[in-house]
């Protein structure tokens, strides 16, 4: 086991694998930017380095910088969290060059699932369904893209090859208009990923998205964690998420995780992981891996008691996953509620000092955050200053712990979004389960318009 791990990130998620760490018995190092010098995890780290200025490109994204400071704190690994550099191939092959672990899968499985089109192409090749679509990158010719619009059938969506987290994609509803959207995305892929490969996808209208938790080891053991629901989103951004989903039958989720396991043995992946679908008419239909761990991973820890970030540090080391499939029993029902500082309604960010601070308590409840009272939180970032979640014996009981505990909570000084999940877990389609992807965005237009 590591004697040292460095934390490649900031925020709620380096607090959370700091902890990790800590009930491991592993000392941490934590770097941060110019902005983070007061961070909560900075204070509490064994040991920690300014590696940078507030802009991102000069501190969180400085490849050099973060394996420097692991050169002259003597990690011997480096966990990257999430966002940043956690999905950065090169990055991962830099670490490992440089003579230190990375926590998370190897340099070539990130390629592999970080291009939308390979990633589709190896899910085929593993068994995992996908939403019907071109079987590979669309070719120039426009003949030919026509053709293969008319053969998926509109509505289809363009994607982006090297995309993510809901950017570069365009919706079409008319072979008239298809062209115009394929070179538009090229264009804005090129310019937002360096890559100007699109794909295209049948549109399905009232989705949901559901996940598939994984962790694998590198004896090819591989195991999946239950599911979650993350349909509640605004914009491709998730901002509740439940495990497991309410409403799909057990054996369906089943034969999609046992898929989705067999799939990492497959591909040789290492770490923690997740699988997403859309999930309509009682099917799966892949659309991407995310090759880390998710904001979402405590609803299911609260679930199967399985500490994810744990588990990535000792596999990453070279151990066997302490457990079987067998061995994961769920327990109850969690909800999520990312909270966030930006505006509850117009989502605009609202940066600055928190000037009180009081986190939920009570039977159930769990708090991910690294804010405090008086707490500056900086403009250069994403706006999620925390997550809270709850567990119960059951749904019902999950979301009246949730309503109790956004009641309770506190947090002063600034705009957050409290106020809307304050109305989402009281609004009657949320409690019934199983809303698509599109209904907060087209909850939040019909309060607009009214």
């Amino acid at each position: 086991m590591f004697g040292k791990v460095l934390i490649a990130n900031r925020g709620e998620i380096a607090l959370r694998i700091q902890r990790a760490c800590r009930e491991m018995g592993i000392r941490t190092v934590v770097v941060y930017s110019e902005a983070d010098a007061q961070a909560k995890y900075v204070k509490l780290a064994d040991e920690s380095v300014c590696i940078g200025p507030a802009p991102s490109p000069q501190s969180y994204l400085n490849m050099a910088a973060i394996i420097s400071a692991a050169e002259v704190t003597d990690a011997e690994a480096i966990h990257p969290g999430y966002g940043f550099l956690s999905e950065n191939a090169d990055f991962a092959e830099r670490v490992e060059k440089s003579g230190f672990v990375f926590i998370g899968p190897k340099a070539d499985s990130i390629r592999l699932m970080g291009d939308k089109v390979s990633a589709k192409q190896a899910m085929v090749k593993a068994g995992v369904p996908t939403v019907p679509g071109s079987p590979d990158a669309l070719p120039d010719d426009p003949k030919e893209v026509v053709r293969i619009a008319r053969e998926v059938r509109y509505p289809v969506i363009i994607k982006a090859s090297g995309g993510g987290g809901g950017r570069g994609m365009r919706v079409v509803h008319t072979e008239a208009a298809l062209i115009n959207a394929v070179n538009l995305t090229r264009s804005e892929a090129q310019a937002a990923f360096g890559n100007p490969t699109v794909y295209m996808e049948k549109f399905l209208e009232q989705p949901r998205h559901i996940e598939i938790q994984v962790l694998a080891d590198s004896h090819r053991n591989a195991v999946w964690l239950s599911d979650r629901d993350c349909s509640m989103q605004r914009r491709h951004q998730k901002i509740i998420e439940e495990a497991p989903a309410p409403g799909i039958a057990r054996r369906l989720v089943e034969r999609i995780g046992e898929r989705c396991a067999d799939a990492c043995r497959k591909i040789g992946y290492r770490g923690a992981g997740t699988f997403e679908f859309l999930f309509e008419g009682g099917s799966f239909y892949f659309i991407e891996m995310n090759t880390r761990v998710q904001v979402e991973h405590p609803v299911t820890e609260m679930i199967t008691g399985i500490d994810i970030i744990q588990e990535q540090i000792r596999v990453a080391s070279g151990e066997r996953l302490s457990f079987r499939q067998r061995d994961i029993v769920l327990r109850g029902h969690a909800i999520e509620c990312r909270i966030n500082a930006e505006d509850p309604f117009t989502f605009v960010p609202s940066p600055g000092r928190i000037t009180a601070y009081h986190p939920a308590g009570g039977p159930g409840v769990r708090v991910d955050s690294h804010a405090y009272a008086n707490y500056f939180v900086p403009p250069n970032y994403d706006s999620m200053i925390g997550k809270l979640i709850t567990h119960g014996g059951d749904r019902a009981q999950a979301l009246a712990r949730m309503r109790i505990a956004l009641s309770e909570t506190v947090i002063e000084g600034i705009k957050t979004n409290l106020p809307l999940h304050r109305q989402l877990v009281d609004d009657t389609n949320f409690i019934a389960g199983g809303t698509s992807i599109h209904y907060l965005e087209n909850k939040l237009a019909a309060l607009k318009n009214a």
